[in-house]
């Protein structure tokens, strides 16, 4: 599936939030990109407001559109609030679940990880970062893997108390997906009713 590449301080500075990670030009320029971004005073639409929040979210989790609406219809079908089940689909991407372990710095880093067959699920090795992990399984790095720089990198001080629906486990590298999250659980900055709004117009 194809992914966004294009410059990510742009896209942090159009929502005014680090969403892919620390930000050094969003530190110096926080305001939206482009030659009249410090001056623009125009009033978002109600409409403008919602498609900003979805977006928002696709960039955060590294999903297109396509993905992101089946994600929001399979949501639409489960028993529960649409927005909140919507950001648990999210969070149990493989990718996402990497990232929130600790093994990489960034989801687009979580990305290259699961790829690149560095990463297993249940002892079994799976290149699918959209690969839904359920409850009980264990997601590790392979053991070929355990020696790569740049996960001891990631997981220097990292920790792993942060997030109560996954359980860390030094021994295999890795952890348990517990259940999925709570809202209140997930840190990210989403009006996710302002999605399923969206979507219902």
């Amino acid at each position: 599936m194809a992914r966004y590449i294009g410059p990510k301080s742009r896209i942090s500075r159009r929502f005014g939030e680090a969403i892919f990670g620390p930000d050094k030009v969003l530190s110096k320029k926080n305001y939206a990109p482009g030659q009249h971004g410090n001056n623009r005073r125009k009033k978002t639409s109600e409409y403008g407001l919602m498609l900003a929040e979805k977006q928002k979210a696709k960039y955060t989790y590294g999903v297109l559109e396509r993905q992101f609406r089946n994600l929001f219809e399979k949501a639409a079908t489960k028993s529960g609030v649409t927005g909140e089940i919507l950001l648990q689909f999210l969070e149990s991407r493989l990718d996402n679940v990497v990232f929130r372990l600790g093994l990489a710095p960034t989801r687009a880093a979580a990305r290259q990880l699961v790829s690149h067959k560095h990463i297993t699920v249940d002892g079994k090795v799976v290149n699918i970062p959209s690969y839904s992990v359920q409850a009980g399984q264990v997601v590790a790095v392979r053991e070929k893997s355990k020696s790569l720089e740049v996960i001891d990198a990631a997981l220097a001080g990292f920790n792993h108390s942060k997030y109560p629906w996954i359980e860390w486990d030094e021994s295999v590298k890795g952890g348990k997906f517990l259940h999925m999250p709570e809202r209140a659980d997930i840190p990210e900055n989403i009006k996710e009713q302002m999605i399923v709004e969206l979507y219902s117009k």
